[in-house]
């Protein structure tokens, strides 16, 4: 694996349309890759529809190569997986995008060149193109409509080869709030406390206090406060324990 080239390269195989190409230069940049090479392009190579299409995936393009033979295209890569269906005629090992993505990973840290195969539009690959690979990529979609284009196919499995490497939080907050401090969480339960008490909401069942308000504070934590939850909440306490009379002052 050169400097340059920071994961498998993408072979696509006789594509047809320039459009396409770039539509896939597009999307391997996306994912941080750069080895785009080219069988035997219908339209020829440079293509004008691809550069447009590209989106400025400038580096994709500019340094994609043209190859006669799918034997020439993979001639220095010692790992060659195929986009395609599952042939019925052949034995190969099948994987998911992901699964792929784990394995092209692990040859990629030992710096071992890897590629991947993707067939033209009409088509996809022949079955000779996918005897020369080592394993077959299948994307599971929905078995009564599994139309995908050429770049679609690219984008899938270049999304899980990045997402294989990637530390981005499942989840995250929407904005830079920091969480409650538990300080501002106690001042919030003593606050619930002291209104209860002021309404009389113990008054029938004291024995339970306790555990009405153990278990109201686990119900708290759960729920992951931020600081304007906090505050929120403060407000709300604030309007429902306010006096009929100040109320109706409030809004004359």
């Amino acid at each position: 694996m050169t400097a340059a080239n920071m994961g498998p390269a993408i072979i696509l195989v006789e594509p047809q349309m320039g459009e396409n190409i770039g539509a896939a230069a597009r999307a391997m940049l996306n994912f941080g890759l750069t080895d785009l090479r080219l069988v035997a392009p219908r339209d020829g190579w440079p293509n004008e529809r691809a550069v447009a299409m590209a989106a400025s995936a400038d580096s994709v393009i500019e340094n994609t190569r043209v190859f006669s033979t799918t034997q020439e295209a993979i001639a220095d890569l010692q790992h060659v997986y195929a986009a395609t269906a599952r042939p019925r005629d052949m034995i190969k090992h099948v994987a998911t995008p992901k699964g792929a993505a784990t394995e092209l990973r692990s040859f990629f840290t030992a710096n071992e060149e890897c590629g991947i195969l993707f067939g033209k539009e009409s088509s996809g690959l022949s079955s000779d193109d996918v005897t020369l690979a080592d394993t077959i990529i299948t994307v599971p979609l929905n078995p009564d409509f599994t139309s995908i284009n050429l770049a679609q196919a690219v984008l899938i499995v270049g999304y899980e080869w990045f997402l294989s490497a990637d530390t981005t939080p499942e989840v995250v907050l929407r904005n830079e709030e920091r969480p409650a401090t538990k300080e501002e969480l106690g001042h919030l339960f003593a606050r619930i406390e002291r209104e209860l008490d002021a309404t009389g909401y113990f008054e029938n069942m004291m024995p339970r206090k306790p555990v009405i308000l153990k278990n109201m504070r686990n119900m708290f934590q759960r729920f992951g406060l931020m600081e304007s939850d906090i505050r929120a909440f403060q407000g709300i306490i604030k309007g429902i324990s306010m006096k009929k009379r100040d109320r109706s002052n409030n809004t004359d």
